[in-house]
This record gives C-alpha cells, structure tokens and sequence, in this order.
C-alpha cells in the first residue's frame, strides 16, 4: 500500500509539475496597451442601512470616432449577498461623487457631459436619474440633510459674479479689484434688464458703458475690458495665475448652496462674499453646517491659512468657529452625536514640510485637543466610526499606505489593514469596512473586512481575470544604511524570465514630488515598472531623503538640497544593485517625472555610469521655475529664500543642473507636454537648446494638449506612446 502510495503520490506530483509548468508558460508577459485594461475604483459609500456599497470606477476606452478616453461610472455591491456588482451608470460621461440619502432609497452624484458638472438622483427603486441643480457655475460635493429632504452642495463663483467689496485691501493704487468696467458682468446685467422690459416697449436698455476703442477714457476701458473678457489678451494682475493646463487670471471663490432634492430645484446660496467656504459638513441634527474658510486681510494669492466656520442650516449667522494660530485647518467633520469636530491641521510656520494631523475639539469648550501628533506621518483620507468612539485614517509609511485606527479620546495608532498594500480609499459602517487596495498582484480592487481589520475578502474583480493570465514580477524590500545614519529603503524587481548566469539592464526609476514616496502599495507606478520587467529590464526604486512616509526629519532632510543628498542616496543604492549577480553594471539607465525629472538630470551631471536617461517634465533650472511654474511656492520654502536674494541664489545656482550642463555625456532624451504649467516647457527647452549647442547626444519629445500630468490622466495614446518611447530610448543604448 505504502509502496503503490508513493508510486501514484509521484505521478500525480509529476503530473501537477507538468501542469504547473504549462500554466506558467501560457502566462503572458505585460504589455503597453495593458494599460486600457486597469479599472481604478474609489469614492466608496456604505449606505446608512449597511446592507449596500456606491463606488466610482474609472475606465478606458474608445469612442465611436476611436478616440481614447476616460469614463467614470458608478456602480453598486451587496455586502450582505455578496453577489457581483451591478452598473448603475453607462455611456460616455463622467458620474462621481455618490452619496447615499439617509433612508438609503437614492444616491445622489455629480454628473458631467459636454456641460458644467451638475448634481443628480438616482432613484433605486426605479425610474432614470434626474437633474436637481442647474447651476450656472457648476454643482459638486453634494450632501444630504440628515433628514433627506434637501442637498448641500458647492460652487466655483469667477470673482465677477460675487458681489460685495473685498475684505483685504488692494493691491493696486487707482484702480478697483476687478479692473472694472467688467465686460462679462454688464452683459449679464444687460440680458436680465432686457428680459425684464420685454414685455413693456420692447425697449433693450442700452449697455451702460459704450465699448469703443476710439472714444473716451471710459469707453476705451470698457473696450479693452471687453477682450480681456474673451481671453484675447489675458490681462494678469495675480501672483497665482496659473492653473494646471491654462492661464487664470481672475479670482474665484467657492460658496455652499442648498436645494431641494427634486428635479431641477431652484438653489439657494447660503454663503457669499470675497471669501471662500469648502470642505462642509452637516450636523446629525440637521440645525448647523461646519466648514473650512478664511476671512482675508491681505490678498488670497498671498495667503496658505483656513479657519473653521459655522452657519446655521439657511446660511444665517456664519461666524468664525476656531482660529487656531499657527494652524492651517480643513475639513471638519461632526462626530455621530453632534458633540465634536475631528479636523485636519498643519503648521504654517513650515507649510511645505509640515505633516497633515488631525484635531478633536468638542464643541462646548472649543478647545482642539491634537489626536495624531505624536505619530509623525502625513494623514490624508479619514472619517469617524459610526459610534464616534475611534477614527479611521490612511498615511503613507515606508512604502505602504496602511489603514490605522486611532481612540477618539487619544491614545495608541494601530494598523487595520497593513503589508505591502495601499488603501486608496475606505468607508466604514458599524460592522464593516469597505476599502480600495493596490497591492503588487492586482492593481486596484475592492475588499470588506470586519472593523478591527480581520476576516479580510476581496470583494470585486475588475482586474483579477486579465491579471491571472500575466506574468508578474514581485519587488523585494531592502534597506541601506548610509554613512551619516539614515537608512534608506528600496526594492528590487528582476526581469522576467530571469535565467541563471544571465546578465541583464538596470532600470533606476525615481519618484517625483519631491516628498512622494513609492512602494508596493503605491499605485501610478504599477503598470510601468511590470512592462519594464516583462521587456527584459531589472527595476529598482527607492525612497531617498525628502520622500515622504518616514516622518518629518526625514521629510525635511532635503532643505536647500535637492541635488547633493537625495542624488547620493539614489547613487549609493545604484552601486548596492551593481554587486548583484544578474546586474550588468555596463548597462544602466534611469528616468523620472517632475522632480525624479530633475533629479535624472542632476545624476548625469554628476555620474556617467548610465547608458541612457530620459529626463520627463523636469525642473532644469530652479530660478526660472519661480517664474513659469504654479508650484513656485516650492523656491522659498525650500530654498528659504527668492532668486534675487544673494543668500538664496547661492543654493538655487548650486542645486540647478543646468549650472553643470557642460558635464552631461550621456544621451538623454527630454519629454515634455505643451500645457505643463507645474514644470513649464520653458525647462525642457532650455536643456535640450544647451545641450544641442554643446554638441551632446539629445533627444527632445513634446506631447501636444497635455499637461503635468500626462503620465497618470493624460490620453491613453500619448501614455502608451511615452512607455515604448523610453523604452525603445533605453533599448539603443544597452541591447
């Protein structure tokens, strides 16, 4: 028996290996246009009754001229059935934003098609969803009453349409804050007046002031208002005046509106005035609304501060409720009693570097008592649990972004949901949690899990069936110890296929920011790095001094140093990865975006070991980003200081690769988008026109209608387009 065990036992052992080895072999390697598979998944809402989920999933695809695009639809779960989740929104327009009424019977979204985005209804037990706003301006971020007979919602209101004087004294002597006469405001004055007399004489009230470029003082300033109205030309009078993709000369202010939850409701605005009021939330009883808002002394432009405000329910007696001096605070929320506010704040005294905390204050006494301050970490996405004892929360932490859990009261941070894995976004009922996670064996999906983080499922399938028929590659975690202590974590990822006795490319791949931070459980980079490895490229990555994720000194550590310290850490981890076996030292390359785009040019002014480097929407000459960048806060906080201050200047030229241009030998390819307004094409030109007169192997690619953020929300196409561009780049030089 024994013997005829063992003889089966090994045939069957023989023909599992076999399978086994079939199945890996069908396993296909990712490819570039694995891309328009990736299905992300968020803006996740339990349903008060508990018994049903609402979330976002964002898509690509064709349209019927077979154009890319983005849909975002909303589609919905039963987490007591667990049957698969069904589609409640369909065609080629964007639904975001869902949140469920309080009896659970509707969902109400933001919807947005060849229009401004406008807040509707879904009704589940039947029927189309209907339109509820109709607002001029645009409607987002609806909420309802607790008693779910009306919405709250926001609004951007240019500064033309805001009526009253500002707050804050103006800048410009002589001259009103708007540069009236404004064009846009009288031509709405002028059709209200004409629809009001219509039915009398048919008389057209005639604009009150004459546009004509010939006339008097007046009347030319009216006709020169009238263009900047058109955009032809912009006329600028802001420091931020810049946006991601276009100029925006003029001010806006976000506002609250409330309306009724029926078709077409006519909305109320609640607040107003040369202020802005966002981040709002209602209180359980329906009575109050809190918010983040900021009554301006000196011009917005110059200000990074926010107050808490409340209002009653109508909009009446809005008042300053904390001032917290020293703190920037947003997004209160009201505890499920009514009682307390859990808020968002960092310091002002360092705003780049400062670590977002959260903040209890009980209303009685408003006193904020700080709740995660001693956990040196970045909060970001965070909520109450239903019976307001504990707060939920997510923060970067080496390379992760875990789900902790923290007493209301105060007390010890403990991880919900932790390893190698990213909570991109959650929501918790009074039995469950219902999260979004990026882990290395699946992009994006949905699991559940009890509130204390066990009995963890997964819950969706969006991207495990085309996963299972890929050949991934799993990163593994290291750790260096450099020679003044800090210790610097990286992974490494082998190419597919790695054989033994093999060498092969080296990818070095840098995260932006410069306080981002990569890890398994970060998501943007997912797709890239596994078509790296599938082409025949080892990776590696690593978190260098700066990044976020390992708390504030670490943060802080790349003060007036972007080059010098962080390029070091990069390098010291590029030798660690030449004593690996399957490393070809002869043939590295290496690449990054935004900040990694300066620093991949910092590092080939520094060292000529890389065979190649593509350098991507890059920052090449740290002066002249103050100028052409929206970002330019990033020069004196960083540097301490502007360009025209010798003290400054000194560590601007010493950190600019641009200083050190004629050191570049290596062949670089520069890529840029035309609308960049973070990193503006004014960099990629004058690296690429310095190091064509220098006579050096370069390489310049400019892709048209996109901005900063090509690579994680541009057209599909053109990120395809820029995946095979830097490989086919990298393949010239090492194959």
């Amino acid at each position: 028996m024994c013997i005829k065990f063992r003889r089966i036992w090994a045939l069957c052992l023989s023909v599992l290996l076999v399978s086994v080895a079939a199945a890996e072999e069908a396993k296909k390697p990712i490819v570039a246009s694995d891309l328009l598979k990736i299905k992300t998944l968020g803006q996740i809402d339990i349903s008060p009754d508990g018994r049903r989920v609402v979330f976002v999933v964002t898509s690509m695809d064709k349209n019927e001229e077979g154009e890319y695009r983005y849909d975002h639809h909303l589609w919905m779960l039963d987490l007591e059935k667990m049957t698969p989740p069904i589609q409640l929104t369909f065609g080629e327009r964007s639904d975001s934003s869902p949140v469920w009424a309080p009896d659970s019977s509707r969902i109400a979204f933001v919807r947005t098609h060849q229009d401004k985005p406008q807040v509707w209804i879904l009704p589940l037990q039947g029927g189309e969803a209907y339109r509820v706003t109709e607002s001029e301006f645009g409607a987002f971020a609806p909420q309802w009453s607790p008693g779910g007979e009306k919405l709250l919602f926001s609004a951007f209101i240019p500064d033309w349409a805001v009526e009253g004087e500002p707050t804050w004294k103006y800048e410009r002597p002589g001259r009103t804050w708007r540069d009236a006469p404004n064009w846009k405001k009288m031509e709405q004055d002028k059709k209200k007046s004409e629809e009001q007399k219509a039915d009398t004489e048919g008389e057209a009230e005639e604009n009150p002031v004459k546009a004509d470029p010939d006339g008097t003082p007046e009347e030319i300033r009216a006709w020169l208002a009238k263009n900047a109205s058109q955009g032809d030309p912009n006329v600028i009078t802001r420091t931020n005046f810049q946006d991601e993709l276009q100029l925006q000369a003029g001010m806006g202010f976000l506002h609250l509106f409330i309306c009724s939850a029926e078709a077409d409701a006519q909305a109320t605005q609640l607040t107003g005035g040369t202020q802005s009021f966002y981040g709002a939330d209602w209180s359980p009883d329906g009575r109050r609304i809190v918010c983040s808002s900021l009554k301006y002394t000196i011009h917005p432009d110059r200000v990074m501060d926010g107050d808490l405000w409340i209002l009653r329910a109508d909009g009446s007696q809005a008042q300053l409720l904390l001032d917290w001096q020293g703190y920037m605070l947003n997004y209160p929320l009201f505890s499920p009693d009514g009682r307390k506010l859990l808020f968002m704040a960092a310091d002002q005294k360092d705003p780049v570097y400062a670590l977002r905390q959260l903040v209890t204050m009980d209303l009685a006494g408003k006193k904020p008592r700080p709740l995660t301050f001693a956990f040196d970490r970045s909060v970001s996405a965070y909520c109450w649990s239903t019976d307001g004892d504990d707060v939920y929360f997510v923060a970067p932490d080496q390379g992760d972004f875990p789900l902790f859990r923290v007493p209301a009261s105060g007390g010890d941070v403990q991880i919900v949901v932790g390893g190698d894995k990213g909570v991109r976004e959650f929501d918790v009922s009074s039995e469950k949690l219902v999260y979004a996670l990026t882990e290395v064996k699946n992009p994006f999906e949905m699991y559940t899990c009890d509130i204390d983080g066990k009995n963890s499922r997964q819950i969706t399938s969006f991207n495990s069936e085309w996963i299972k028929e890929k050949e991934l590659v799993f990163p593994e975690e290291k750790w260096l110890e450099r020679s003044d202590g800090r210790r610097i974590q990286y992974w490494v990822m082998p190419p597919v296929g790695r054989k033994p006795g093999k060498t092969y490319p080296l990818s070095v791949e840098i995260h932006g920011g410069p306080s981002a931070m990569w890890g398994p459980g970060e998501f943007s980079m997912w797709h890239e790095f596994q078509l790296l490895a599938s082409r025949g490229y080892g990776v590696v990555y690593c978190n260098p001094r700066g990044s976020g994720g390992y708390g504030y000194d670490f943060k802080k550590a790349n003060y007036r140093d972007w080059g010098v310290g962080p390029g070091d850490d990069i390098l010291a981890v590029t030798s660690e990865m030449e004593n690996l076996d399957w490393v070809d030292p002869e043939r590295l390359v290496v690449t990054g975006g935004s900040y990694a785009g300066y620093m991949t040019a910092w590092l080939v002014t520094q060292d000529h070991r890389f065979k190649a480097a593509v350098a991507q929407r890059g920052v090449y000459e740290i002066s002249v980003f103050f100028g052409e960048s929206n970002a330019y806060r990033l020069v004196p906080t960083h540097y301490g200081g502007y360009p025209w201050e010798e003290e400054a200047r000194k560590f601007l030229d010493a950190n600019s690769p641009l200083t050190f241009v004629e050191n570049i030998q290596t062949p670089l390819l520069i890529i840029h988008a035309d609308r960049d307004l973070r990193a503006g094409v004014i960099q990629s030109e004058i690296l690429y026109r310095s190091l064509k007169i220098l006579k050096r192997p370069v390489e310049y690619v400019r892709y048209p209608q996109e901005g900063h953020e090509l690579s994680r929300s541009g057209n599909p196409k053109r990120r395809m387009d820029r995946l095979n561009r830097i490989i086919e780049f990298f393949d010239r030089f090492v194959r």
